[in-house]
């Protein structure tokens, strides 16, 4: 088995970028399994709830940049 994947690694490392991005993407699919129709409805379901909060005026958005300013802060702790 070892010899079967040096191979497909070699075969792997001549493809173009794009190539490789897309057997990435299979082989993660791959390992993903089937969808989960429960999640996408739950998602879908969270989805609605945020906007509906939204709308409502219950929460307020906050800025992209001071998310990532306040995340970089807590991660040099």
């Amino acid at each position: 088995m070892p010899n079967d994947l040096a191979e497909i690694a070699e075969k792997a490392r001549s493809l173009s970028t794009r190539e490789k991005a897309e057997l990435i993407r299979v082989l993660i699919a791959d390992l993903d399994g089937p969808p989960d129709d429960d999640a996408e409805r739950a998602w879908a379901l969270e989805v609605e709830r945020r906007s509906r909060e939204l709308k409502e005026g219950k929460v307020q958005t906050i800025p992209g940049d001071r998310v990532f300013k306040d995340l970089r802060s807590r991660l040099k702790k």
